[in-house]
């Protein structure tokens, strides 16, 4: 099992993963009987993804809050009061999915001050390797900086989720170590979580064993067509 903070917030580019990651955080922690809400702030209606998870999460006991408009033809970029329960309520574990651009930078925002007074947060940058726009680590570090300025909240983390979808073999999965390493000195934020999908976890473990760094195996969350 993972060990989390009271707070998990997960950001990082378009396509980098968050979304999975967020989900398959969440049903980990509802299994240990905590209470677990996670929200979405990519508050861009087409953008929003963990609603496509709703049924699942209604089962396992976990809150989604996100902007009612989700899933729907409306494009209406607004967040629920509930958003504000996820630092009112100490007893939440709350998983936050920030959006891949500045707006949902922006969001988290309104809960900054609060997340930064209670201080028992992370926040992780979800890093992909092989996505167009993050794979140097110079372009990674300027995901970085922009969502950081957007936001007002450091990272003090990564997630190395580097995949390549079905494609993906334990293989690549440990060749992009190197890289989130890399990003890791240059960026000055330690590297805390290695995910990879479930059928491979068991091969990413037994080639990793001279590293610390825990392995997080997923179940892909399909997308309705």
């Amino acid at each position: 099992m993972i060990n989390l903070k009271r707070l998990t917030i997960l950001s990082g580019h378009y396509g980098s993963g968050k979304t999975n990651i967020a989900v398959n955080l969440a049903l980990e922690q509802a299994k240990l009987g905590k209470k677990v809400a996670v929200s979405d702030l990519d508050i861009v209606n087409p953008y929003f993804r963990t609603k496509d998870s709703y049924d699942l999460f209604a089962k396992n006991g976990i809150m989604l809050i996100s902007s009612e408009y989700a899933g729907t033809n409306l494009d209406i970029p607004a967040m629920p009061q509930e958003i504000y329960s996820l630092t009112d309520d100490k007893s939440i574990t709350g998983i936050i999915d920030v959006g891949g651009d500045d707006r949902g930078a922006l969001a988290l925002g309104r809960l900054v001050p609060a997340i930064k007074d209670e201080n028992n947060y992370e926040m992780l940058m979800v890093l992909n390797m092989f996505r167009p726009l993050t794979r140097t680590t110079k372009d990674a570090l300027e995901v970085k900086y922009e969502i950081e300025n957007a936001c007002g909240l450091k990272f003090t983390g990564i997630i190395n989720n580097s995949n390549l979808g079905a494609e993906t073999k334990a293989k690549d999965i440990i060749d992009s170590i190197s890289f989130s390493e890399e990003f890791s000195r240059i960026a000055s934020i330690p590297l805390k979580l290695i995910t990879c999908e479930k059928r491979l976890e068991n091969e990413v473990v037994s080639k990793l064993k001279s590293t610390s760094i825990p392995v997080l195996g997923m179940v892909l969350q399909k997308r309705p067509v």
